[in-house]
């Protein structure tokens, strides 16, 4: 990463953020607009990425979180830091339709804390309890001791320190929501101190993602064993290996981008085709039809029929396989 130049960084520094925001709500059975969070992120840093897309507050939250994790992260983890990051995950006070404490330690005013798959899960009908956490009247001692290792200088290695304390505090599960987040991002902040850079250029939420069951799995089985986390840690290691071989996905994505603008960078086009085509570039989900361009650059069929044919006659779009109503197109990478 170092031998390219700082935009090129930029722009892999961008979608590795945006895997990391999406990725991690997806873990938790929410899906962002990949589109929204790009454009929050960009903005947030300053990068021109042309038009950016309105971004509704959760997003906006959610972002602001994790740049502050990464920005941020040689600063002291505190109770105060803890309770800022949860009161923007919430801003409103609720969870769903749900009421929850927001910044401020559960308090176990409804039964003791459970973590449960529902009936939805689990066919039989019946809620499967996985986890129960510890009472709320232990949060303070035991919050303040895991803060106070956190901030310690010790040789213990980094990496592990950050395994370490993703699992010990999602153990606690201090919140009445958003434990699973703000593990992570305690777990990406140890990382990112490991490396000494505000910048990372791969997603252990996006390989966590992936690997979401063994991830639950393996938290499970590691919280109702003994005292030993050796499986968890070996785990982790194993998933951050994993996460670190899929960034020569990001890097090989931002250097094709890179190198069909250069190819193209004399070549006329208009705001709209640059638009689309930078959707594209980027991974856009889905085939792209006459429709989806429509929907995207905000035009008549007719101006997309004309968008399209000129950028096949120019060389950059072509048909992909299979024709009618089925016609998509695709870049034409290899030209």
């Amino acid at each position: 990463m170092e031998s390219l130049g700082f935009k090129l960084r930029d722009e892999a520094w961008l979608q590795t953020l945006t895997q990391d925001v999406v990725k991690t709500s997806e873990i938790e059975g929410e899906r962002l607009d990949t589109e929204q969070v790009r454009s929050s992120i960009a903005r947030r840093l300053g990068l021109d990425i042309g038009a950016l897309a309105p971004v509704d507050r959760h997003v906006e939250s959610i972002v602001e979180m994790m740049l502050d994790v990464a920005q941020r992260h040689a600063e002291a983890l505190t109770i105060e830091r803890l309770f800022a990051w949860h009161g923007v995950l919430f801003p409103t006070g609720r969870s769903g339709l749900a009421q929850i404490r927001v910044a401020a330690w559960r308090d176990d005013t409804n039964g003791s804390m459970q973590v449960i798959s529902d009936s939805v899960i689990n066919p039989c009908g019946r809620e499967k309890v996985h986890y129960i956490a510890p009472p709320a009247n232990r949060l303070t001692a035991e919050m303040a001791a895991f803060l106070d290792w956190f901030e310690r200088p010790d040789q213990l290695d980094p990496v592990l320190k950050a395994g370490l304390a993703h699992l010990w505090f999602v153990t606690l599960h201090p919140f009445d929501d958003g434990n699973g987040p703000i593990a992570r991002a305690i777990g990406d902040m140890a990382l990112a101190r490991s490396e000494q850079s505000q910048q990372r250029f791969y997603s252990l939420s996006a390989q966590i993602q992936q690997e979401r069951t063994d991830y639950y799995n393996v938290l499970e089985r590691s919280q109702k064993s003994d005292l030993d986390v050796t499986e968890w840690l070996l785990w982790f290691l194993a998933c951050l290996q994993r996460a670190i071989v899929r960034a020569d996905e990001t890097l090989s994505a931002v250097l094709a981008k890179a190198k069909f603008w250069e190819h193209f960078a004399d070549v006329p086009m208009n705001e709209r085709q640059i638009k689309v085509l930078n959707r594209l570039l980027d991974g856009l989900e889905g085939k792209l039809t006459t429709s989806k361009w429509a929907k995207l650059a905000k035009c008549s069929q007719d101006t997309t029929y004309r968008d399209i044919l000129n950028l096949m006659e120019l060389g950059a779009l072509v048909k992909a396989e299979g024709g009618g109503r089925s016609t998509s197109y695709e870049l034409a990478l290899s030209k």
